[in-house]
């Protein structure tokens, strides 16, 4: 007798057979199979679990096709989610804050970084005779995109200093080789970005470094306690309507958060696409070092990390009444959760 594809559900139902068939079923038991995540800076170290998850074939193992639009920074990829043309955001944590303080509601729903893994320095070049903060008044800076992460770790750490984001003037140079070349070429006087740009700029002995959050320790001096990053964050109704799509994506996240920790730099950049090494494979395999702490080994947020991004947040973001955020409502473990559960392991 031919099997049909009736059959072979029936089979599938009576006998577990679906386990040893993931197509015939998965698929249907997703609520969207076919999504978009807008990611500021995709080629970033910061994201680099979402890019895994993509070159290991993650989403298609849990049934999902996924369409990566990249954008020059986080709010710009925000922009894209609240106005429609993407599902989710790979983004930063703090943005859920930020918009729940507008009356939207989205929420964190697996992370891919525990520190923002964001430097701040100073050009060489246009501000030699650095000493302090307060040398940044009137200056340049360099940031992503205006609003987005590296945007608010500058006002924070102004904030800290006695400055304010009006005392100096924010440029978005994007997350790649534009803004190593903005740097070089005088553009800007600092500049706030993540490697493997800062690497590059290291490199070059084109800037000092001022301020660092690429570990644990340096994130908890400068913010006051853990500081939850890159995470992959969505609609309060997507995630309602999309319980098992969210699932799926948390699951392919948490696999490449344990992937990341479980190789070293060689395989790693043997596995990202050869456009993210800007030219110096022995470059990114240095910044991957310098970053790996920064990245999250299981997809959870940590304790205090919501109150520290909501401190860190009140204190430069204006009108923002920290009392009237729920911090329970911006994000949640519960799928990663789950995902640790069916990946134990890598």
């Amino acid at each position: 007798m031919t099997l049909t594809r009736r059959h072979m559900l029936k089979l599938a139902g009576v006998s577990g057979l679906a386990m040893s068939l993931p197509s015939l079923g998965r698929a249907q038991e997703l609520e969207k199979k076919n999504l978009t995540i807008a990611v500021g800076g995709k080629a970033l170290i910061y994201y680099l679990p979402l890019s895994i998850a993509e070159a290991k074939g993650f989403f298609n193992d849990e049934g999902l096709e996924v369409k990566v639009a990249d954008f020059a920074g986080g709010s710009k990829a925000l922009q894209a989610v609240v106005g429609g043309s993407a599902d989710v955001v790979s983004g930063a944590f703090e943005h859920t804050i930020n918009l729940q303080s507008k009356g939207q509601f989205y929420r964190a729903f697996v992370q891919q970084g525990r520190a923002p893994a964001i430097v701040l320095a100073v050009s060489k070049k246009t501000m030699p005779d650095y000493k302090s903060p307060a040398d940044l008044k009137g200056k340049k800076i360099g940031v992503t995109a205006p609003g987005s992460s590296t945007n608010m770790m500058v006002n924070f750490f102004l904030e800290q200093h006695g400055l304010k984001p009006s005392d100096v003037a924010f440029i978005g140079v994007g997350a790649g080789a534009g803004a190593v070349t903005a740097m070089r070429t005088g553009q800007v006087d600092a500049m706030a970005n993540l490697d493997p740009v800062i690497g590059t700029l290291v490199k070059d002995d084109a800037i000092q470094i001022i301020a660092d959050t690429r570990t644990v320790a340096d994130t908890k001096k400068i913010f006051g306690g853990n500081m939850p990053s890159a995470c992959l964050y969505a609609s309060q109704e997507f995630l309602d309507k999309n319980p098992k799509t969210a699932q799926a994506l948390a699951n392919a996240i948490v696999r490449a958060d344990k992937w990341i920790q479980a190789n070293d730099a060689d395989t790693i950049a043997k596995t990202v696409p050869a456009s993210y090494l800007l030219g110096d494979v022995e470059l990114y395999k240095q910044c991957l070092q310098a970053n790996k702490e920064s990245l999250s080994p299981d997809g959870r947020v940590d304790a205090d990390g919501p109150a520290t991004a909501l401190n860190a947040l009140a204190a430069f973001v204006p009108n923002l009444d920290a009392a009237k955020i729920d911090t329970g409502k911006i994000f949640t473990n519960d799928y990663a959760d789950q995902a640790n559960k069916k990946y134990p392991n890598v």
